[in-house]
């Protein structure tokens, strides 16, 4: 009887375990819910002029539709804060370096190395500074994102996750948005001056212009078919860290080979833009395509969205593209007369400037200006279950000082000043010719781009958009640290838009950028290089797009985007082949089946089913890895980010040079020769692509390159956390062609439209327009994204539409 009372009892908790537990996640869900979007019905708007509307298809893309541009201000505000508002927290916060007032201590060395900028403070000024239209267009825009927080019942989940309330939004903290794509985009030129800075004092003139080009065979430049000028000549000497094992100095070669790969995803960097000519256009009007490269999560970057409003000459404006949440303009898309891209343009847009002292003058350094007294500013971080911490920031006239290499230097940066910030970007929806939007880009307070445009009358240009400094000397480009006494790091200024350099329909009909150097006439120098990329990229674009022939369309430029030929990496292959000779693979088994997985497992593509793609790679960058080891950790102990692949994207074209000219003064003396040295790199990558137990035919490049996208909170829901990530893709592509893939960084977006034809326009996104795991919207059309589908650009047939009324 007893043991029947004890089953029953038993039953009975494990009944209300299971109903707590429903009850649990009903409330749970029910909450989620509660911060979905309001998708429909009619709101009051206090300060709206008219009236505005968002109609929503079936994708939950909107057209947002205004009678004014500061009525469409306020309902993008509105749709951003309902679909984004913890990413744009995270954007300015990144910005403003405030992350450990939501995530704790863990948050604060990135805090310090962001706040050690001031933007908070420096977004305050530039607001006041902004044209009092500009300011409004903000303004709105921030009373249109606390309209939609606050008509949310509960409030974005995150905010219960890490128990804090989301703080409201100012016009000022979109300004922040902006700066925190600086550090996206700009970030690496600081660890790039240190990093050559080291360089300068290890290495000589002659093997510094060896090791670090100023060009390859690999660019391809918009105003020549190549850089021209011969490489420079291989030393006869390498420095003396060439080669060492890392800081110890030597180590078995046994060790070295079972060594783990450090380097795989060195200069993985991306974007890229191309636009083809009406004169070579099925409906002549230009075709403009564009994919930015960014970081690869859940939300992704950009906010898609069609913007409506009175042109102000009797008609509407109509631009479709992507936003920016945390900004209210459309940053990438087509007006209808005009389509527009980016690309990084990698120039150099920062100066490490030595400062003096004197005993004889205490608190004062020495610029080039002469001497000053730093300001110093006390910044006070907040960290979330600690006591705040304080930042003591000194800042000359060019910038705040950075403690590095047993010196003082002021980080004189574009990013800065206030020219780094604005809304100009707006006047590129109302831009009606190609002529009319290359001279607005350069007044653009971006991160210095690549700006590819072309217009409906066929008509297609390049320049650069966002501030350039105007050196003195002019002209001057410097890529390493400057002394107190060196005058070319002194900026007169900015370039004005004429001054800046441009293509304008080139007689290829073509253009293309991909982050490598753009120019190899004069106005090269105008830009200057801040790490260009290697240009294999550029290359194989402008291939592609010279093989469409006198006459193509939409489609077949929008393939271009999903090109993964190995192009550059089809040599590396074959420098693998010839040093597996057959002495190398006697009584080697797996180097035999590494030979033979070359030859079988390689279909010319980085394609996700190929071995030999995967071993090719991976063999490249062993290499990196046994002749950098020591610079890098000596670099490392500088910055964290500061190596040699930071120094020259070109680096693999420099080990090809050596690995082809066999010189004996670069053989590090642990090798007997050559072969030895790559036979040590391959045996790496043999034990690196099978420590886990697999065989080596199953190490495909679809298993190293894996998507797996995740919410920033994914982590801290044991439970629930899988809802807030996607499963994994295997990913086609890699960063040395056309379709750049990584495991969290790719095509943030796809877009090719010939303006005035949007209707006939290509897009596709990563993940879906929702940042809340409980919409439909929270990864729709990743699978087009994954596959590479045609899916429109423009918004379908509404499916909600929510109206705002004064």
């Amino acid at each position: 009887m007893q043991k029947s009372r004890l089953t029953v009892w038993s039953k009975r908790v494990l009944l209300v375990a299971v109903g707590l537990l429903v009850l649990a996640l009903l409330a749970a869900w029910l909450y989620l819910r509660g911060s979905l979007p309001a998708l429909d019905g009619t709101r009051t708007a206090a300060g709206l002029e008219t009236t505005a509307s968002v109609a929503r298809d079936e994708r939950g893309v909107p057209v947002i539709s205004g009678g004014s541009r500061l009525d469409v201000a306020y309902a993008t505000g509105f749709v951003h804060a309902q679909e984004r508002y913890f990413q744009m927290d995270l954007l300015r916060r990144a910005a403003a370096g405030e992350l450990s007032e939501l995530f704790g201590a863990r948050a604060l060395p990135m805090d310090k190395a962001r706040r050690f900028h001031r933007f908070r403070a420096r977004a305050d000024v530039a607001l006041k500074a902004m044209p009092a239209p500009d300011r409004a267009l903000l303004e709105r825009y921030a009373a249109g994102v606390n309209a939609g927080l606050e008509a949310l019942s509960v409030k974005p989940f995150e905010y219960a996750l890490v128990g804090m309330p989301p703080r409201a939004w100012s016009a000022s903290d979109s300004l922040l948005v902006i700066w925190a794509m600086y550090f996206d985009l700009q970030g690496g030129l600081l660890p790039r001056e240190l990093s050559r800075g080291w360089l300068a004092e290890n290495a000589s003139d002659e093997q510094r212009a060896f090791l670090a080009p100023e060009s390859t065979q690999w660019d391809a430049p918009l105003d020549a078919e190549s850089v021209p000028g011969e490489p420079a000549p291989i030393p006869a000497a390498a420095p003396a860290w060439w080669g060492k094992p890392g800081t110890a100095g030597t180590a078995p070669l046994s060790k070295m080979a079972s060594a783990p790969l450090s380097a795989e995803w060195f200069n993985t960097v991306g974007s890229n833009n191309w636009a083809v000519a009406g004169s070579r256009s099925d409906s002549g009007g230009a075709i403009v395509s564009d994919d930015m490269h960014l970081g690869i999560q859940l939300p992704t970057t950009w906010y898609r969205a069609a913007l409506r409003f009175p042109d102000g000459k009797g008609g509407q404006r109509s631009v479709v593209g992507v936003t920016l949440p945390g900004t209210p303009v459309v940053v990438v898309g087509s007006n209808g007369h005009v389509a527009w891209g980016y690309t990084n343009s990698y120039g150099d847009y920062l100066d490490l400037i030595a400062l003096e002292a004197d005993p004889a003058k205490p608190g004062q350094v020495r610029t080039q200006a002469g001497w000053e007294a730093p300001t110093v500013h006390r910044e006070t971080i907040l960290v979330k279950g600690a006591p705040a911490e304080t930042l003591v920031v000194r800042e000359t006239s060019l910038g705040p000082i950075r403690e590095a290499m047993g010196r003082s230097y002021a980080v004189h940066w574009t990013a800065h000043t206030l020219a780094a910030v604005n809304v100009n970007a707006q006047k590129l929806e109302g831009a009606d010719t190609l002529d009319q939007a290359l001279a607005i880009a350069p007044t653009l307070g971006i991160p210095a781009q690549n700006f590819v445009g072309g217009d409906d009358k066929g008509n297609i240009g390049w320049t650069v958009a966002g501030p350039l400094p105007r050196r003195a000397p002019a002209g001057a480009a410097i890529t390493y640290p400057l002394s107190a006494d060196d005058k070319a790091g002194v900026w007169d200024g900015w370039l004005t838009p004429d001054e800046y350099p441009k293509v304008v329909n080139p007689a290829s009909g073509q253009l293309a950028t991909a982050n490598s150097r753009q120019l190899a006439g004069a106005g090269a120098a105008l830009i200057g290089d801040g790490g260009y990329d290697l240009g294999a990229r550029t290359h194989q674009v402008r291939e592609d797009l010279t093989a469409l022939g006198a006459k193509t369309d939409v489609k077949k430029v929008y393939a271009i985007t999903l090109d993964d030929r190995a192009v550059f990496l089809a040599p590396w292959r074959d420098r693998a082949i010839a040093a597996l000779d057959a002495k190398a693979i006697a009584d080697h088994p797996r180097r035999a089946e590494t030979l033979a997985l070359l030859k079988s497992s390689w279909s010319g593509r980085a394609s996700v089913d190929s071995v030999g793609y995967r071993v090719t790679r991976a063999y490249m960058y062993a290499l990196y890895d046994i002749l950098f080891e020591n610079a890098d950790q000596q670099m490392a102990a500088i910055d964290p980010k500061a190596n040699m692949a930071a120094i020259s994207a070109r680096w693999p074209v420099v080990l090809a040079r050596l690995l082809d000219a066999r010189p004996p003064g670069w053989l590090p003396p642990q090798f007997a020769d050559w072969q030895a040295l790559q036979l040590t790199a391959l045996d790496r990558v043999i034990a690196d692509l099978t420590k886990d137990g697999r065989p080596l035919s199953e190490a495909t490049w679809g298993r190293r390159n894996i998507a797996a996208s995740a919410h920033p909170m994914a982590s801290a829901l044991p439970l629930v956390g899988r809802f807030l990530k996607v499963a994994p893709d295997m990913l086609p592509g890699d960063q040395h062609m056309p379709r750049v893939a990584g495991p969290t960084f790719g095509q943030s977006e796809r877009m090719t439209v010939t303006p005035g034809r949007e209707r006939e326009g290509i897009f596709n996104m990563p993940a879906g327009q929702s940042g809340h795991p409980l919409s439909p919207n929270f990864l729709g059309g990743r699978e087009d994204w994954i596959a590479g589908r045609e899916s429109p650009l423009l918004p379908g047939p509404a499916k909600h539409t929510l109206t705002f009324v004064k």
